[in-house]
């Protein structure tokens, strides 16, 4: 008995869990349903077959789709100003009117001021929606239209496709001298308090008034001699011609409810678009920061249309972070798509970097936000906050995504609430002050729980789609690449590493840039000794390694490279021109120093960031010229007793058995000598060839000396003519 109650309350669950899912299934279908089909259309000009094939096809396809799932569809036609033939409009605008299209919403989005004969595609549409400071009108361009181009434009607002187009407006909109009212009349219905607005011209308001139509007041909308154009700002005030003001794509597709991926422009050759893959990986630094702007220019040379960026890293340094995004951004001007794909994380310098792209597309589990520079210095993170600010909230702007939500995510005391407009109810998320001083265009709401005062805003893929922030979630890959409308077959390889990406990164270590300061720096100073020209071609190509790759790595610039140059040319006037250690000298040291300092570090907004950075770098600079001293210390005393070197290397006194290589001459051990100044004016022979120092012999010593002009050969007869410091100074007999 009881075994049967348990069987029989175990079938009662699975039967309500049954229904359960049915009905969840059902309010998931109810809810597809409810969202409408979108497709937007840029219309620039002129109106071609072109464009009309591209516009048709659209229409068509959400028509068909529109009667298929039985989901309200829109076809939104953003309007650029320019110049077309008037008969293509008008095939255009005839289309958007007949019954083939009869289950699409046809909407004329226009951001800027569009005059001509494109007027007529917005007269077309059922709906027009406005930037406010945008104009609408003068469909002539100040010049009377053709009697038969002015029938149509007639014909087309006699049909009334847009209630609030009528024949008077389109009227005002071709003649000049036209003059406008809006006039409000009481229904004609008994008992009725209702009003109905109209405008009229001159004309009919005159008849009207000769009616017994009640007429309770009236407005010029336009005066007789005016262009017949109307602000968008004006004609919602009045009611007229507008629907609805937008101040982007985004908030078009808000106010007709689209989803976001609506937005997108769709081609007809939607699988052979350019499609460029680009991975974040590790810490954004200077070199990561170099490195991917180097890929995002490969990918504009290679004619990318669509660069997705797919993130795998936990930060970085704020200022390369904010120079990456400065450059994903201004990729919209090239009329590249970028797209952000986050499968885990994109928090601290990579938040930053993603909230550049035109979409976020984000896994549900998937983070984003809590900029919180790596390793921050207390003593810095009020100013970076402060630079944060300012920057995300013209970023914002700049990619139509909420503004207040960007600065809560880099400082944890600002606020969000929702905001709701006043006008259209669309819903947005703004800080309590810009609420404040809307004027009443916004009315506030309740405070994101996400945004209290204690934490950073971080948000899910899923919470960040509500906010409006990313679009809706992704579960993988594949799913990814169906909504940029690629086929699942289509394999997106990402923009591998160059051996010069790898060769560059190798460099940029500090060791390896230690050792190439070293060995460059060691093997001038054996070229000043072996005179081979092979050590000083070496030296050449360690220094120019190290600058190439600092170059490459976004820490070098051609200054760094010219200081370097000067000082080197300076240290050879010191050696070869100029004798002994004076300004020169000093200076090219200096400029030297500079240079090898400088390219180690790339200048940030903050000063004390600055001053820390190149206190590093010149520590490294130090070290390794400390190694390189080390160096010259046992060369001198140890490299020319070795078999290799002794015939190329003069040693010191006393290094040999007979007493003769030295390293350097010694002329105050040469005037306490025997011989006292007899060294003035001896005469010897060259051993190697002056250049314009080498090796000479002075009766029984072997010595360094220097050409007073033009080079010497071996073995050739010289003379000594100066003694300046440490340096023996001598000419051709």
């Amino acid at each position: 008995m009881i075994i049967d109650k348990i069987q029989f309350a175990i079938r009662c669950l699975s039967l309500v869990a049954l229904i359960g899912s049915i009905a969840r299934a059902d309010d998931a279908e109810q809810a597809v349903a409810k969202t409408p089909l979108g497709q937007f259309v840029t219309v620039a000009s002129p109106v071609d077959d072109q464009l009309f094939a591209r516009v048709s096809n659209a229409a068509l396809n959400l028509q068909s789709l529109a009667a298929q799932e039985g989901r309200p569809a829109y076809l939104v036609l953003q309007i650029e100003p320019g110049t077309s033939q008037f008969h293509q409009v008008q095939g255009l605008a005839k289309f958007l009117t007949s019954p083939q299209v009869s289950n699409v919403t046809t909407v004329a989005w226009i951001p800027h001021t569009v005059t001509g004969s494109n007027v007529l595609l917005a007269l077309a549409c059922r709906q027009i929606i406005m930037h406010p400071e945008a104009e609408l009108g003068d469909i002539g361009r100040g010049q009377p239209l053709d009697p038969d181009d002015r029938q149509a434009v007639l014909a087309l607002a006699q049909k009334r496709h847009n209630p609030k187009v009528n024949i008077a407006l389109a009227r005002g909109m071709m003649d000049q001298n036209e003059q406008l009212w809006k006039v409000r009349l009481r229904s004609a219905k008994a008992d009725s308090d209702e009003l109905e607005s109209r405008v009229v011209t001159k004309d009919e308001l005159e008849a009207l008034r000769k009616t017994n139509v009640a007429i309770e007041g009236t407005e010029v909308v336009k005066e007789a001699g005016l262009v017949g154009t109307f602000r968008g700002a004006t004609a919602r005030n009045l009611d007229i011609l507008v629907t609805q003001l937008a101040d982007s794509r985004s908030a078009v597709g808000e106010l007709l409810g689209l989803p976001r991926e609506a937005l997108r422009e769709q081609s007809a050759e939607k699988e052979n678009r350019r499609v460029r893959l680009i991975k974040v990986d590790g810490v954004i630094d200077r070199l990561q920061e170099s490195f991917l702007a180097r890929q995002v220019d490969r990918a504009v040379r290679e004619g990318a249309q669509v660069v997705v960026f797919q993130f795998s890293s936990p930060g970085g340094e704020f200022d390369p972070s904010f120079n990456l995004a400065q450059i994903i951004a201004q990729l919209e001007d090239h009329k590249i798509h970028t797209i952000a794909y986050i499968p885990e994380a994109a928090t601290s310098g990579a938040a930053i970097v993603a909230l550049a792209c035109d979409e976020i597309i984000m896994h549900p589990e998937a983070k984003i936000g809590d900029m919180r520079p790596i390793d921050p210095h207390h003593d810095k993170i009020d100013r970076i906050v402060a630079q944060l600010r300012i920057m995300l909230t013209d970023l914002a702007i700049k990619k139509h995504r909420p503004s207040a939500l960007y600065v809560a995510m880099a400082d944890h005391t600002a606020k969000v609430f929702q905001a709701t407009h006043r006008d259209t109810g669309r819903v947005w998320y703004m800080s309590e002050e810009d609420i404040r001083t809307s004027g009443g265009e916004w009315l506030i709401g309740p405070q994101l729980s996400e945004t209290n005062g204690e934490l950073l805003l971080e948000v899910s893929g899923q919470r960040a789609h509500e906010l409006k922030l990313a679009e809706p979630i992704v579960h993988d890959f594949n799913e990814l690449k169906g909504r940029m409308g690629l086929p699942p077959t289509a394999e997106l390889r990402p923009i591998e590493k160059t051996w010069v990406d790898a060769l560059v990164f190798r460099l940029n270590s500090p060791g390896i840039t230690v050792m190439l300061v070293i060995i460059g720096a060691v093997l001038i100073y054996l070229e000043q000794h072996a005179m081979t020209g092979i050590l000083g071609i070496l030296s050449v190509l360690c220094f120019a390694l190290f600058f190439w790759s600092r170059f490459l790595g976004g820490t070098a610039d051609w200054l760094e490279v010219v200081l370097f140059v000067l000082g080197i040319a300076c240290l050879a006037m010191e050696v070869f021109v100029m004798p002994g250690f004076g300004v020169f000298g000093l200076s090219g040291i200096a400029m030297i120093l500079a240079s090898l300092v400088m390219a180690g570090h790339s200048w940030s907004y903050d000063l004390a960031t600055n001053i820390e950075e190149l206190t590093i770098q010149a520590g490294w600079v130090v070290l390794a010229f400390a190694l390189l001293g080390v160096f010259g210390v046992a060369a001198a005393q140890y490299l020319p007793q070795l078999p290799m070197f002794e015939a190329m290397i003069l040693g010191p006194p006393g290094s040999s058995p007979n007493d003769e290589p030295q390293l350097r001459f010694n002329s105050r051990s040469a005037q306490t000598s025997v011989e006292g100044d007899a060294l003035m004016g001896q005469r010897g022979t060259t051993i190697t060839m002056l250049r314009p120092a080498g090796k000479a012999q002075l009766g029984d010593r072997i010595v360094n000396v220097i050409s007073e002009g033009p080079f010497i050969g071996a073995d050739a007869a010289i003379e000594v003519v100066e003694l300046s410091g440490n340096r023996i100074v001598v000419r051709q007999i």
